[in-house]
């Protein structure tokens, strides 16, 4: 198959012999994976295979201007000699040790979605792509390991996601937040999603929904923490209010709130998009407006023209300015999902193939982070990890020897190594289990003049109403939030309505 690409004649018209970088661009992954490790430091070859595929995009770009400047014979010839010469160094890093193939893949997406670009006849190489090539391998490895280029070919009910980002002022003042003041949590969520991925994606495929769109509302949403509950009450990765979740199944699964799982979130996540984007006949600003402000007040506000844009100031004004920040946020972060490269912006390499360990002596979640410590280059621990992979599990209870523990395969050998025998375990259960002194509140009939000037606390009964937050009921105690979890036994910090819960007076 590589043999018949290679071989083709170079009279082939310019868009067949592109799209057919497609498959080439498969069969190097497939190649790529079967090989050894690449070197860690690229040899004289594998450097001149790096600036040939630089020189053939900066080719690519100057054909670009120049089918604009309207010199299409030059166009033309500039565009054969860069394809030509894209081609054969992506064939020719497939059988060089130490070659990354995924520069390919990322300079090949890149090119494919210069949406601007205007050649004349069949060499419009952002008009078309074979949506065959969006085919995705099943399975949890599968899954987790696909290159970025060819999950972002993915098409949003045979549409482009790239066509249906406006390029407009809030998407790019949305692009300098998350490249700028918002770039610490752009990285962390990306980091997050990875060694989820295995569990959230194969929803939105199934669901034929990008998985930039995916990453974006994650990213604004949660940052993909899955315990993150917000003021308002919603809940989990994406978010989801008590009412909503349970409308999409999300329900109490023995005890556990669904809305923390990330699989089962991502579901009723595609499951809420399509059934909205079918309401708003396929508008996707106004569905991801829905999906945060609503979609009963963003219908009452669009009425019936469901073609209007979400950026008409008959729509726009009438939205909250929560929603009019979120919608271009969203956009903005599914946008740098699929074109890091084009806003220099880099994100790290992770490893996501999933993996579990069966516990060889009891620990919590807490004593593992500390004996894993920083094995395979987390810097930052993985407690949040663990914690995501794990979300029926109290991080500070310790589990059984003979659990069941999910985590990345990466970590399967370090567990082996690090937390079953030697040190680390018996640090981690050391400091798990230190004894933190408690100092008893002074009574009322203390005899000191100190313990007379320090009643005990008075405390009221409170049944919780429609609108209420732990953190305001907080507010009104005169407390903060963890003193008042604590008071009520509350876990994930979230309350429910009718729950009566005893609250501190105010003096």
């Amino acid at each position: 198959m590589v043999q018949a690409l290679l071989t083709a004649k170079s009279t082939m018209p310019v868009r067949s012999r592109f799209l057919l970088l497609a498959p080439l661009a498969g069969a190097l992954f497939l190649g790529a994976c079967a090989s050894a490790p690449p070197a860690k430091r690229p040899n004289a070859t594998v450097d001149a295979l790096y600036a040939q595929l630089d020189r053939a995009s900066q080719g690519y770009e100057t054909a670009l201007q120049q089918s604009r400047e309207g010199n299409q014979q030059a166009s033309q010839q500039t565009l054969t000699q860069s394809l030509d010469a894209l081609k054969d160094a992506a064939t020719r890093c497939g059988n060089t040790p130490g070659c990354d193939a995924q520069r390919f893949y990322s300079v090949f997406d890149r090119l494919l979605r210069l949406k601007d670009g205007d050649f004349s006849g069949d060499a419009d190489l952002a008009s078309d792509i074979d949506p065959t090539q969006a085919a995705l391998p099943t399975g949890k490895a599968g899954a987790a390991s696909l290159p970025e280029a060819q999950r972002s070919v993915t098409l949003l009910h045979g549409q482009k996601l790239s066509e249906l980002i406006a390029m407009n002022g809030p998407v790019k003042s949305a692009l300098e937040m998350w490249l700028t003041q918002w770039r610490p949590a752009l990285m962390d969520a990306y980091v997050n999603y990875q060694y989820m991925r295995y569990e959230m994606w194969p929803a939105y495929q199934k669901a034929d929904l990008p998985e930039a769109l995916l990453f974006g509302i994650m990213a604004k949403e949660s940052g993909g923490k899955v315990h993150a509950v917000s003021r308002s009450g919603a809940a989990g990765p994406l978010q989801f209010m008590y009412a909503t979740g349970m409308r999409f199944g999300l329900v109490n699964d023995g005890g556990f709130d669904l809305r923390y799982d990330p699989g089962e979130s991502a579901r009723a996540n595609a499951d809420y998009i399509n059934e909205q984007l079918q309401v708003f006949n396929n508008n996707l600003e106004l569905t991801i407006a829905a999906y945060n402000g609503g979609e009963g007040r963003v219908h009452r506000v669009v009425g019936d023209d469901t073609s209007v844009s979400f950026y008409d100031p008959r729509i726009y004004n009438q939205l909250s300015q929560e929603t009019r920040d979120y919608v271009p946020s969203v956009l903005a972060a599914a946008w740098l999902f699929l074109h890091p490269d084009s806003y220099n912006l880099r994100f790290p390499k992770v490893d996501g193939v999933p993996g579990y360990v069966t516990l060889k002596r009891s620990a919590s979640l807490s004593e593992l982070t500390v004996c894993l410590g920083s094995a395979g280059g987390m810097q930052n621990g993985w407690f949040r990890t663990l914690r995501n992979l794990n979300p029926r599990l109290d991080p500070q209870v310790q589990q059984p020897a003979g659990s069941r523990i999910d985590l990345p395969k990466i970590l399967e050998k370090a567990y082996a190594s690090r937390c079953v025998e030697g040190p680390w375990p018996i640090l981690a259960n050391d400091l798990h289990t230190a004894v933190v002194p408690v100092v008893p509140t002074p009574s009322a009939s203390a005899s000191t003049p100190a313990a007379r000037a320090a009643p005990a606390p008075r405390t009221r009964s409170y049944k919780v109403r429609r609108g209420d937050t732990l953190e305001s009921l907080a507010r009104k105690s005169c407390t903060d939030t963890a003193q008042l979890a604590r008071m009520n036994g509350l876990q994930h910090h979230k309350v429910k309505i009718g729950e009566v819960l005893t609250l501190p007076v105010c003096r």
